[in-house]
């Protein structure tokens, strides 16, 4: 046997234990982190390995790797000896989340007036009904389902898949942002109203409108969330 077929023997002996792993160290990850972004783990709740695997059904290390890309991502922090514990949702941080959206979905917008009209007509009129449906049945998870919905149907309108792949990076803060405060059906109300107006603006082929609108839904968005916040902190402390 050559040397040549020893050592890629050898490499794919290393790299077949990570290719098996992975997978499950995603799914833990998937787990804890829609656990965090529905409530269901509170700010400040403390987290160890050996609940959460127990919890999971699984051993200790995927729990361990999910916790470490957790920790990189700010969904959880130390918490000295006891551990780690669920990192607070911040006004600061949603504003400056918001800000970066904004510009993403204000690009998208516009994109999508310029070559997305038709499509727009024949999804959207479902779409926004879908999130009202969602509103009147006053249940978060439909709820924060359908405004990815729509933001999903802007940047696939947009024909930009880059615009996608960015503001993805976010929308898991957003998404935790949203379901931790938005427990009010009149919160949700302006929401939808605003969609239907960024969709309208985009089936009439207005770009103009398409992206001021976008823009301001993002702005508002962000003073809604921040308002809650600061008001949920306060009746915290």
């Amino acid at each position: 046997m050559s040397y040549r077929i020893l050592y890629t023997k050898l490499l794919e002996s290393l790299l077949q234990p990570l290719a098996t792993a992975s997978p499950l160290a995603d799914r833990v990850y998937q787990s804890i982190v829609d656990a965090i972004c529905e409530g269901r783990f509170a700010p400040g709740e403390r987290l160890t390995q050996e609940d959460l695997a127990e919890r999971l059904q699984v051993s200790r290390q995927p729990v361990l790797q999910a916790m470490a890309l957790l920790k990189a991502q700010g969904f959880v922090e130390e918490a000295g000896r006891r551990g780690v514990r669920v990192a607070p949702v911040e006004a600061p941080q949603i504003v400056r989340l918001y800000e970066v959206r904004g510009a993403l979905d204000a690009l998208a917008a516009r994109l999508a007036a310029r070559d997305g009209a038709a499509e727009a007509k024949a999804r959207g009129p479902a779409l926004i009904e879908a999130g009202r449906k969602a509103i009147a049945g006053g249940d978060r998870g439909r709820l924060i389902a359908a405004d990815q919905d729509f933001h999903q149907l802007l940047y696939g309108l947009s024909r930009n898949p880059l615009i996608g792949e960015s503001a993805g990076m976010h929308w898991r803060h957003i998404r935790r942002a949203m379901g931790a405060v938005l427990d009010d059906p009149d919160e949700h109300r302006p929401v939808w109203d605003e969609h239907a107006a960024i969709l309208a603006a985009i089936a009439e082929g207005d770009e103009v409108q398409a992206e001021v609108r976008a823009r301001a839904h993002a702005e508002a968005a962000a003073q809604r969330l921040s308002r809650r916040i600061q008001a949920a902190a306060l009746v915290a402390a």
